[in-house]
């Protein structure tokens, strides 16, 4: 039986901005930083984000372009959390779903992530 090591592996043009991105949004420590791939660690996971030199951004909702993956983050409080995403350099996508359970964004190299207040004491998503 294997254990996991590692969670989502994004691929990006660049990774040290993109995995900076995300320790602004979510914590967890730099722990291996080369040029091509860098490790997000958490304590129970990684997330890794490697280098593709023939990167496109997706282009969610049009399917042109998949999404690849896509994280989702639990908030106690999406406005709060909206405006440090913000801050640390996400941008909210024009198309949103379901806003008042799910705040959808596009990290700097494109990939869609959500906000969610879904399986938090804020409640359950009407519908996902």
């Amino acid at each position: 039986m294997v254990a996991p090591f590692w969670g989502p592996m994004l691929d990006c043009p660049d990774p040290l901005p993109l995995a900076e991105f995300y320790q602004r949004v979510a914590g967890g420590e730099l722990a291996v930083v080369h040029e091509a791939f860098v490790e997000l660690r958490f304590d129970t996971f990684s997330l890794g984000f490697q280098r593709d030199l023939n990167y496109r951004a997706p282009t969610w909702p049009n399917p042109r372009v998949p999404q690849q993956t896509h994280l989702d983050f639990m908030a106690e409080d999406l406005d709060a959390e909206q405006a440090r995403v913000i801050a640390a350099g996400g941008t909210p996508a024009a198309f949103q779903p379901q806003p008042s359970v799910f705040r959808v964004f596009l990290d700097p190299a494109g990939h869609p992530f959500c906000l969610t207040t879904w399986r938090t004491p804020s409640g359950p998503p009407e519908s996902r």
